[in-house]
């Protein structure tokens, strides 16, 4: 799903207070990472997420596997962290 600028805009509005909720460490993107990502997007279609020191992958690189792996929309990319979005067919949380 591609996000207009206005839509990537409100999300970023709505994640500027959220915590991040995952974390790639130092074993990079695993299988595990790509269920655990999918089942939080699920939930709760906005995600804040964060790379660590150790993690042998930058931020972008990781916004670009997820977003390709769970059918995500990236929102932003902020040094080491990131927000994700994916529209939850079934239950909708946030509408534009």
């Amino acid at each position: 799903m591609e996000l207009s600028a206005k839509q990537r805009a409100v999300l970023r509005s709505m994640a500027n207070g959220l915590t991040p909720v995952l974390y790639i460490g130092k074993e990079g993107i695993s299988d595990a990472t790509i269920k655990e990502t999918y089942d939080v997007l699920q939930s709760r279609e906005l995600i804040k997420g964060a790379v660590l020191q150790n993690s042998p992958i930058q931020a972008k690189e990781v916004v670009r596997v997820l977003c390709e792996r769970t059918g995500a929309s990236p929102v932003q990319v902020i040094g080491s962290k990131f927000v994700l979005y994916r529209k939850n067919d079934k239950d909708p949380k946030i509408e534009f």
